[in-house]
C-alpha cells in the first residue's frame, strides 16, 4: 500500500509537471531513499535500533549542544499567518492555469500530500513503538517534507483560484462543515506545535518531547486525514 501511494504520487507529478525521464528516475530514487530506507533499516537492524534507543535515551540533555529554536519557530509561525492572510490580496488567475497547468489539479495534489503525511506519521508512530529512533526520525522528517510541499501547493491554489463553495446539502453539508471547521482550527496550532515538538527531540529533551508529542501526533494525524476527506467531499464542485 505504501509503495503504491509513492508510485502514484510520482506518476501524478510527472504527468502534471511534464518531467522528463531522467528527472523522473532521479525523483523516484530520491523519494524511495527517503521513504523506503527507514523501513528496510528497521527490518535489517531492529535489535541495533533498540540498543540505539537505550543509548540515546540515556544521554543527558546537558551533554547535547542545546539550541534555542524558539525565535525561529515563532518567526516561521508569524510569517505563515501573514502569507495566508496575504493571498487574499493577490490577483487571481483569469485563465484557470498557472505555468500552463490546470489549477484544479492542485487540490488533488494537496490531498495526495496530506495522505502521504498521514502515512509517514503512522509509520513514525509504529517505529517509535518498536523503539527504532532513527527510522522514527526519518519518517517525521518525511512527514514535514510532505506537509511543507502541501503548504506550497495549497497557498498557490488559493492565491490563484480563490475558494470553492460546497454545493451539498442536508446531513452531508453538516458533516462537511464540521470536518472543515475542526480541520482549520487544529491546523492553525499545528505549525508551532509540530516545530516545538521537533525542537525538543533535536535537543534530546526526551521527556518534554514526549509530553508535547502526545498532543502533536493526534492533531497532526487528524489534520492530515481530514485534509483528504475535505477534498473528497468538495471535489465534485471544483
Amino acid at each position: 500500500m505504501y509503495v503504491i501511494l509513492i508510485t502514484a504520487f510520482i506518476c501524478l507529478v510527472m504527468n502534471v509537471c511534464q518531467i522528463n525521464d531522467k528527472s523522473y528516475f532521479w525523483l523516484l530514487n530520491l523519494i524511495f531513499n527517503i521513504a523506503i530506507y527507514p523501513s528496510f533499516f528497521y527490518h535489517e537492524y531492529r535489535e541495533k535500533g533498540i540498543q540505539n534507543m537505550k543509548n540515546e535515551t540515556n544521554i543527558s540533555s546537558e551533554s547535547i549542544n542545546q539550541r534555542n529554536y524558539n525565535p525561529l519557530i515563532w518567526t516561521l509561525s508569524v510569517v505563515a499567518v501573514i502569507i495566508i492572510l496575504g493571498i487574499n490580496y493577490i490577483p487571481r488567475s483569469t485563465t484557470g492555469t498557472i505555468f500552463g497547468m490546470d489549477l484544479t489539479v492542485l487540490p488533488l495534489l494537496n490531498a495526495v500530500l496530506n495522505g502521504f503525511a498521514f502515512v509517514f506519521l503512522i509509520l513514525a508512530l509504529i517505529m517509535i513503538k518498536k523503539k527504532n529512533i532513527k527510522a522514527h526520525r526519518n519518517y517525521i522528517f518525511a512527514a514535514f517534507i510532505a506537509t511543507f510541499l502541501f503548504l506550497i501547493s495549497y497557498l498557490t491554489y488559493h492565491a490563484m483560484a480563490g475558494s470553492t463553495s460546497f454545493g451539498g446539502d442536508g446531513m452531508l453539508k453538516v458533516i462537511y462543515y464540521f470536518v472543515l471547521i475542526t480541520h482549520i482550527i487544529l491546523s492553525t496550532s499545528l505549525l508551532p506545535l509540530s516545530l516545538f515538538t521537533l525542537a525538543k527531540g533535536l535537543n534530546m529533551q526526551v521527556e518534554k518531547h514526549r509530553r508535547i508529542a502526545r498532543w502533536t501526533m493526534p492533531i497532526w494525524l487528524y489534520v492530515s486525514i481530514t485534509g483528504v476527506l475535505v477534498y473528497l467531499l468538495i471535489s465534485p464542485y471544483y
